[in-house]
Parts: structure tokens; C-alpha cells; sequence
């Protein structure tokens, strides 16, 4: 069903419709472009009826589920159609594979997963961000989601780790106004030790307790040296042959995003923006509680537009990790 339900998503487009993938098992479909015939085939209509196989019915808002049918074995077997979930009064739904099943948790984040980019992008479209600083940047996973969400200008991606940075280097090489460097960046110039072997969670702080009781992954690590430098030392080299430019800072590096942004120093103040990820509950030791990294940012001049959970605890459903987007709400008025 897995299968079926991932040929359904690749049809979306060629259909004239544009499907968001949110994670296993739910995606957001909605109208791109004008009104257009389905052709599912014979008997199938302008997004009215269906050919034994897709159920399409109009969700209002250049918005549509599409569902496929049961088979008459998975009718027998009392197999699920795959339902779907209004997204407020915009008229729009997710369409959700039954077989990935209805954890109301899973499918929070995995809203939050597309609406947290999706309003970055607005933000960034907004202040008129020409360069996004994609600190912490793995693999690339952020910079890759913000050219889907339609950001064209330059992004530089930092990424200290020699695994990931040569899966980061792979993705950037065909997009000429993605730069990446092999740096961690921090309070200074320097060269530190950092944690490996935890896939998207590498630290260069130790895991707390907390963090150690969660995931296993944290039971045991590599090391890896690493370089590490100074926002403010990059920042020349970042914004090179941009005209006025009007950079936002993106943080993801477990525990360490105040360090990060005390290298900018008095360059933080042009970033029009920032994203960082702030923690309620410390999956790693020494790093700053949620009202202390916004508490410092506030004072940068920055505030909240947007948060979105990143993780949750399962069996009591607290917020572990927020996403926090932050903008400076006087730089909106000096976009061109």
C-alpha cells in the first residue's frame, strides 16, 4: 500500500497538481494553475469522478483529495481508504496513507515539518533576503527544502563534519549560488573536538542525562577535530558581490546556536532574521534553556514570528525542541 500510496504522490503533478510531501504517510495536495481535466480514464471528469481506482472530490480553495480505492482483498481484510484532515478554513487537506496510521503526534510534526519552512520562506520573500547563513547544515536538508519552497538567492552552507560535509558538497554541486565550507562556527576562531556516529544530532557538547535516557545513539560516539570560526570573519567572504545585502541567520547545531551567534558580534545586526533551535527540555550538556537563547536574541533586536516543534516526548506529549523563527521587525520596512 506503501508503494501505491508514493505512485499517487508522483501522479499529483502531471495532473496539475501540486502535492507537498510532509513525511511517512501524509502530504498536502492542492490546485496549481488554473482548472485542469484529470485523466484517470474512461469516465473520469474535471475533478468529479473517478475510474474504479482514485477518488477525486473538491476540497474548495484550489484545493483536492485525491483517494485511492480499496481493493476488494483489502475490503475483505477491512483495510483503510486513506482518509484526510482539513488544515483549518484555508480549504486545504492532508491526504494520509492508512497504513502509516493516525498518531495525532506524528502528524503535528509532521505539519510543523512543512509549515516551519513554508514560513521562512514567506519571511524571506518579505525582508527581501538575498543570502541565507545555513549554519549546521548536515547534509543539506534545509537549504534543499527552501529551494523547493521557492528561494532563489544565495545560501551558504556550513558544515564542520567530514562525512556529512562531503554529502553536503555532493548536493550544492549544481547550484552555483550555494557555497559550502568545511566550518563549525562558534565564539572563536579556533579548533575543537566534536561528537559523531549521532547521524542529524552531532554536538560539540556531551549529552545530558536527559539526552542519554531518550536515545540510544548517545551511548556511544566518535570524535572527530574540527575548524571552527567566527560569524563575523565569514561574513565578508559570505556576502561577495551582493548589492545591499540583507542576510538571514539559520542555526541547527544541537546545543551550540548562542555560540554561533556571539561570533557575529556586532555584525548580527544585519541579519534581518534568524532560526534557531531552542530547547525546553536539554538533550545536551551546557546548552542554554529556551528563555535564555530567546532572551538573547530579543536583545539582538529579533523577535518571534513563528515556533514550531521539532520533537516531543511520546508518552507525555512536552515539546522537547522548538524551531524559533525570529525577525527584525524594522528591517521589514527598509526592504527596496
Amino acid at each position: 500500500m506503501q508503494t501505491a500510496y508514493r505512485r499517487l504522490l508522483k501522479l499529483m503533478p502531471r495532473l496539475g497538481l501540486q502535492v507537498t510531501d510532509l513525511g511517512p504517510g501524509t502530504a498536502v495536495v492542492s490546485r496549481r494553475g488554473r482548472r485542469v481535466r484529470i485523466p484517470l480514464g474512461p469516465g473520469a471528469d474535471v475533478l468529479a469522478r473517478d475510474n474504479g481506482r482514485y477518488t477525486v472530490a473538491d476540497a474548495g480553495e484550489d484545493t483536492w483529495v485525491v483517494r485511492r480505492r480499496k481493493t476488494r482483498a483489502q475490503r475483505e481484510e477491512g483495510g483503510r481508504e486513506a482518509t484526510t484532515v482539513r488544515l483549518g478554513d484555508s480549504g486545504a487537506r492532508l491526504l494520509l496513507d492508512p497504513t502509516a496510521g493516525n498518531d495525532e503526534r506524528k502528524l503535528q510534526l509532521a505539519a510543523a515539518e512543512y509549515l516551519c519552512p513554508q514560513h521562512v520562506a514567506g519571511m524571506l520573500e518579505l525582508y527581501g533576503v538575498n543570502c541565507v547563513f545555513d549554519v549546521g547544515a548536515n547534509k543539506g536538508q534545509y537549504a534543499r527544502r527552501l529551494r523547493r519552497f521557492g528561494y532563489t538567492g544565495r545560501i551558504v552552507s556550513f558544515e564542520p563534519t567530514s562525512e556529512h560535509f562531503a554529502k553536503l558538497e555532493k548536493a550544492a554541486a549544481d547550484d552555483p549560488d550555494w557555497w559550502v565550507y568545511q566550518y563549525g562556527l562558534g565564539r572563536e576562531d579556533t579548533t575543537s573536538t566534536i561528537h559523531v556516529g549521532w547521524n542529524t544530532m552531532n554536538s560539540l557538547l556531551p549529552p545530558s542525562e536527559y539526552g542519554k535516557d531518550r536515545y540510544l545513539r548517545f551511548t556511544k560516539s566518535d570524535t572527530e577535530e574540527i575548524q571552527i570560526r567566527r560569524l563575523d570573519s565569514m561574513m565578508e567572504k559570505a556576502l561577495d558581490g551582493i548589492d545591499e545585502p540583507r542576510p538571514f541567520l539559520k542555526m541547527d547545531t544541537q546545543g551550540y546556536d548562542l555560540e554561533v551567534f556571539a561570533g557575529g558580534g556586532d555584525r548580527v545586526a544585519e541579519f534581518v532574521g534568524l532560526q534557531s533551535e531552542v530547547a525546553v527540555l536539554r538533550l545536551y550538556e551546557g546548552s542554554p534553556p529556551m528563555t535564555e537563547a530567546i532572551g538573547v536574541y530579543e536583545a539582538g533586536g529579533f523577535g518571534i514570528t513563528g515556533m514550531y516543534p521539532v520533537t516531543r516526548e511520546a508518552n507525555t506529549g512536552r515539546v522537547i525542541e522548538f524551531d524559533c523563527v525570529m525577525m527584525r521587525a524594522d528591517a521589514a520596512s527598509e526592504k527596496g
